[in-house]
Protein backbone atom coordinates (compact mmCIF):
# COMPACT_ATOMS: atom_id res chain seq x y z
CA UNK A 1 0.00 0.00 0.00
CA UNK A 2 1.90 3.18 -0.89
CA UNK A 3 2.02 5.64 2.14
CA UNK A 4 0.22 8.70 2.85
CA UNK A 5 1.37 12.29 2.81
CA UNK A 6 4.57 12.87 4.28
CA UNK A 7 3.00 14.61 7.64
CA UNK A 8 0.65 12.19 8.30
CA UNK A 9 3.59 8.97 7.92
CA UNK A 10 5.23 11.28 10.74
CA UNK A 11 2.18 12.19 13.01
CA UNK A 12 1.42 8.14 13.01
CA UNK A 13 4.76 7.35 13.81
CA UNK A 14 5.43 9.93 16.21
CA UNK A 15 2.35 8.72 17.97
CA UNK A 16 3.58 4.93 17.93
CA UNK A 17 6.19 5.79 19.67
CA UNK A 18 4.15 7.64 22.42
CA UNK A 19 2.02 4.63 22.53
CA UNK A 20 4.90 2.50 23.05
CA UNK A 21 6.20 4.73 26.28
CA UNK A 22 9.12 6.10 24.21
CA UNK A 23 8.63 9.56 25.70
CA UNK A 24 7.85 8.78 29.59
CA UNK A 25 6.09 11.69 31.67
CA UNK A 26 8.89 15.05 31.89
CA UNK A 27 10.68 14.16 28.63
CA UNK A 28 10.60 16.14 25.62
CA UNK A 29 9.50 15.08 22.10
CA UNK A 30 12.23 16.20 19.46
CA UNK A 31 11.84 19.97 18.38
CA UNK A 32 10.95 20.79 14.81
CA UNK A 33 14.49 21.44 13.64
CA UNK A 34 15.71 17.98 15.03
CA UNK A 35 12.81 16.00 13.79
CA UNK A 36 13.49 18.31 10.11
CA UNK A 37 16.93 17.25 10.19
CA UNK A 38 16.84 13.42 11.17
CA UNK A 39 13.48 12.73 8.52
CA UNK A 40 14.60 15.19 5.98
CA UNK A 41 11.64 16.77 6.07
CA UNK A 42 10.26 20.62 5.25
CA UNK A 43 9.53 22.29 8.52
CA UNK A 44 5.98 22.87 7.08
CA UNK A 45 5.69 18.97 6.95
CA UNK A 46 7.10 18.40 10.30
CA UNK A 47 4.65 21.10 11.63
CA UNK A 48 1.25 19.72 10.26
CA UNK A 49 1.91 16.71 11.72
CA UNK A 50 2.61 18.55 15.10
CA UNK A 51 -0.53 20.48 14.46
CA UNK A 52 -2.22 17.30 14.38
CA UNK A 53 -0.89 15.64 17.86
CA UNK A 54 -2.16 18.72 19.92
CA UNK A 55 -5.55 18.90 18.18
CA UNK A 56 -5.97 15.01 19.09
CA UNK A 57 -4.83 15.51 22.85
CA UNK A 58 -1.57 13.24 21.67
CA UNK A 59 0.66 15.88 22.92
CA UNK A 60 1.11 19.27 24.53
CA UNK A 61 3.04 21.59 24.04
CA UNK A 62 4.41 24.40 26.89
CA UNK A 63 5.54 28.05 25.44
CA UNK A 64 9.87 28.39 25.27
CA UNK A 65 10.34 25.16 27.17
CA UNK A 66 8.58 22.01 24.26
CA UNK A 67 6.49 19.22 23.08
CA UNK A 68 5.48 16.72 25.48
CA UNK A 69 3.53 14.10 25.59
CA UNK A 70 0.08 13.46 27.14
CA UNK A 71 0.17 10.25 29.17
CA UNK A 72 -3.36 10.73 30.14
CA UNK A 73 -4.96 10.53 26.42
CA UNK A 74 -7.47 8.41 25.69
CA UNK A 75 -8.36 7.91 21.61
CA UNK A 76 -11.42 9.31 21.04
CA UNK A 77 -14.50 7.49 18.68
CA UNK A 78 -13.59 8.64 15.03
CA UNK A 79 -16.54 10.35 14.46
CA UNK A 80 -16.17 12.61 17.06
CA UNK A 81 -12.32 12.89 16.26
CA UNK A 82 -12.71 13.98 12.11
CA UNK A 83 -16.18 16.37 12.48
CA UNK A 84 -15.66 19.72 11.15
CA UNK A 85 -12.58 21.63 12.80
CA UNK A 86 -10.86 21.08 16.01
CA UNK A 87 -8.25 23.11 17.32
CA UNK A 88 -6.47 23.01 20.66
CA UNK A 89 -5.16 26.48 21.64
CA UNK A 90 -2.88 27.46 24.28
CA UNK A 91 -0.78 30.32 23.26
CA UNK A 92 -0.55 33.02 20.97
CA UNK A 93 1.97 31.18 18.76
CA UNK A 94 -1.03 28.87 18.22
CA UNK A 95 -3.58 31.15 17.29
CA UNK A 96 -0.69 32.66 14.82
CA UNK A 97 -0.45 29.23 13.10
CA UNK A 98 -3.97 29.34 12.42
CA UNK A 99 -2.73 30.52 8.88
CA UNK A 100 -1.41 26.74 8.05
CA UNK A 101 -4.43 24.87 8.12
CA UNK A 102 -7.25 27.61 7.47
CA UNK A 103 -7.99 30.30 4.70
CA UNK A 104 -9.25 33.89 5.67
CA UNK A 105 -11.35 35.81 3.24
CA UNK A 106 -12.72 39.37 3.73
CA UNK A 107 -16.00 40.15 3.76
CA UNK A 108 -15.35 43.73 4.71
CA UNK A 109 -11.77 45.65 4.51
CA UNK A 110 -10.27 47.36 7.23
CA UNK A 111 -12.34 50.70 7.08
CA UNK A 112 -12.99 53.80 9.77
CA UNK A 113 -16.08 53.47 11.75
CA UNK A 114 -17.37 54.78 15.19
CA UNK A 115 -18.12 52.01 17.88
CA UNK A 116 -18.42 53.29 21.45
CA UNK A 117 -18.77 49.90 22.98
CA UNK A 118 -15.23 48.61 20.96
CA UNK A 119 -13.54 51.72 21.95
CA UNK A 120 -13.73 51.60 25.17
CA UNK A 121 -12.72 48.05 25.30
CA UNK A 122 -9.86 48.83 23.43
CA UNK A 123 -9.08 52.14 26.12
CA UNK A 124 -9.32 54.24 23.30
CA UNK A 125 -9.87 58.28 24.26
CA UNK A 126 -11.87 58.85 20.92
CA UNK A 127 -15.05 56.40 19.86
CA UNK A 128 -13.02 55.72 16.99
CA UNK A 129 -11.96 52.17 15.64
CA UNK A 130 -10.91 50.98 12.55
CA UNK A 131 -12.56 47.54 11.57
CA UNK A 132 -12.16 44.53 9.16
CA UNK A 133 -14.56 41.64 9.26
CA UNK A 134 -13.41 38.33 7.64
CA UNK A 135 -14.67 34.48 7.91
CA UNK A 136 -12.09 31.64 8.03
CA UNK A 137 -12.33 28.10 6.19
CA UNK A 138 -11.14 24.93 7.13
CA UNK A 139 -11.22 22.70 3.62
CA UNK A 140 -13.20 24.85 1.92
CA UNK A 141 -16.01 25.11 4.20
CA UNK A 142 -16.79 28.35 6.50
CA UNK A 143 -17.02 27.55 10.78
CA UNK A 144 -16.23 31.14 11.71
CA UNK A 145 -16.88 34.75 10.96
CA UNK A 146 -14.85 37.51 12.97
CA UNK A 147 -15.19 41.04 13.22
CA UNK A 148 -11.72 42.96 14.13
CA UNK A 149 -11.96 46.44 15.82
CA UNK A 150 -7.94 48.14 16.16
CA UNK A 151 -6.77 51.23 17.59
CA UNK A 152 -6.26 54.13 14.73
CA UNK A 153 -2.57 54.39 15.75
CA UNK A 154 -2.03 50.62 14.66
CA UNK A 155 -4.50 50.41 11.80
CA UNK A 156 -2.77 52.92 10.17
CA UNK A 157 0.55 50.53 10.02
CA UNK A 158 -1.39 47.87 7.82
CA UNK A 159 -4.34 50.31 6.47
CA UNK A 160 -2.98 49.60 3.37
CA UNK A 161 -2.23 46.00 3.16
CA UNK A 162 -3.68 43.96 0.51
CA UNK A 163 -4.59 40.56 2.83
CA UNK A 164 -6.94 42.76 4.93
CA UNK A 165 -8.93 44.18 2.10
CA UNK A 166 -12.17 43.72 0.64
CA UNK A 167 -12.04 40.04 -1.00
CA UNK A 168 -8.95 39.32 -0.35
CA UNK A 169 -8.50 35.41 0.33
CA UNK A 170 -5.09 34.20 1.68
CA UNK A 171 -3.98 32.26 4.79
CA UNK A 172 -3.16 34.93 6.92
CA UNK A 173 -4.06 36.03 10.19
CA UNK A 174 -4.87 39.63 11.54
CA UNK A 175 -2.40 39.40 14.02
CA UNK A 176 0.40 38.27 11.81
CA UNK A 177 -0.21 40.34 9.69
CA UNK A 178 0.33 43.09 12.56
CA UNK A 179 2.78 42.31 14.34
CA UNK A 180 5.61 42.90 12.26
CA UNK A 181 4.68 46.42 12.21
CA UNK A 182 4.45 46.80 16.44
CA UNK A 183 6.73 48.52 18.54
CA UNK A 184 6.28 45.88 20.77
CA UNK A 185 5.18 41.79 20.20
CA UNK A 186 1.69 40.92 21.12
CA UNK A 187 2.13 39.65 24.53
CA UNK A 188 -1.05 38.35 25.23
CA UNK A 189 -5.38 37.94 24.55
CA UNK A 190 -7.63 37.97 27.25
CA UNK A 191 -10.64 35.66 26.12
CA UNK A 192 -13.90 35.04 26.87
CA UNK A 193 -16.56 32.46 25.52
CA UNK A 194 -19.91 32.76 25.49
CA UNK A 195 -22.81 31.92 23.10
CA UNK A 196 -25.24 34.61 20.71
CA UNK A 197 -27.46 34.00 18.12
CA UNK A 198 -26.76 34.80 14.55
CA UNK A 199 -27.19 37.92 13.12
CA UNK A 200 -27.71 38.80 9.42
CA UNK A 201 -24.03 39.13 8.98
CA UNK A 202 -23.21 35.33 10.77
CA UNK A 203 -25.88 33.54 9.05
CA UNK A 204 -25.24 34.54 5.77
CA UNK A 205 -21.31 34.20 5.87
CA UNK A 206 -21.86 30.63 7.97
CA UNK A 207 -24.76 29.65 5.57
CA UNK A 208 -26.86 29.17 9.05
CA UNK A 209 -30.00 30.24 10.50
CA UNK A 210 -31.05 33.39 11.76
CA UNK A 211 -30.79 32.76 15.28
CA UNK A 212 -29.07 29.71 15.46
CA UNK A 213 -26.86 29.46 18.36
CA UNK A 214 -22.94 30.27 17.84
CA UNK A 215 -20.53 29.88 20.67
CA UNK A 216 -18.48 33.38 20.83
CA UNK A 217 -14.95 34.25 21.36
CA UNK A 218 -13.74 37.92 22.70
CA UNK A 219 -10.26 38.40 22.77
CA UNK A 220 -8.57 41.57 23.58
CA UNK A 221 -5.01 41.58 22.44
CA UNK A 222 -2.26 43.55 24.23
CA UNK A 223 1.01 43.93 24.04
CA UNK A 224 4.42 43.66 26.23
CA UNK A 225 3.51 46.90 27.83
CA UNK A 226 -0.10 45.77 28.02
CA UNK A 227 -1.84 48.47 25.56
CA UNK A 228 -4.29 46.67 23.32
CA UNK A 229 -3.60 46.22 20.22
CA UNK A 230 -7.08 44.12 18.60
CA UNK A 231 -10.09 43.32 19.68
CA UNK A 232 -11.65 40.60 17.69
CA UNK A 233 -14.90 39.26 18.45
CA UNK A 234 -15.51 35.84 16.63
CA UNK A 235 -19.08 33.82 15.88
CA UNK A 236 -18.38 30.00 15.52
CA UNK A 237 -20.64 27.35 14.05
CA UNK A 238 -20.70 24.27 16.50
CA UNK A 239 -21.17 22.06 13.47
CA UNK A 240 -18.06 23.26 12.36
CA UNK A 241 -15.46 23.63 15.30
CA UNK A 242 -14.94 21.96 18.41
CA UNK A 243 -12.57 23.94 20.46
CA UNK A 244 -10.04 22.32 23.30
CA UNK A 245 -8.29 23.33 26.22
CA UNK A 246 -5.85 21.53 28.61
CA UNK A 247 -5.75 22.49 31.76
CA UNK A 248 -2.91 21.76 34.08
CA UNK A 249 -1.91 22.38 37.92
CA UNK A 250 0.16 25.00 38.67
CA UNK A 251 3.28 23.90 40.79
Amino acid sequence: MKPGPAYQVLRQRLRDEIAAGAYPDGVRLPTESELVAEHKLSRQTVRRAFQDLVAEGVVYRVPGRGTYANRGYRPAGRSAATRGYLRQLGSIEDLMSLSEDTSMEVLQGLSRRVDVTAAGRLRLERDVVYTVVFRRLHDGVPFVVTTVHLPEVIARLVFDSPELAGGAVGTNTVIGVLEPHLDQPIAEAAQSITVAPADELAAGALGCQLGHPLLRVDRLYSDTTGTPVELSVSHFLPEQYTYRVTLRRSS
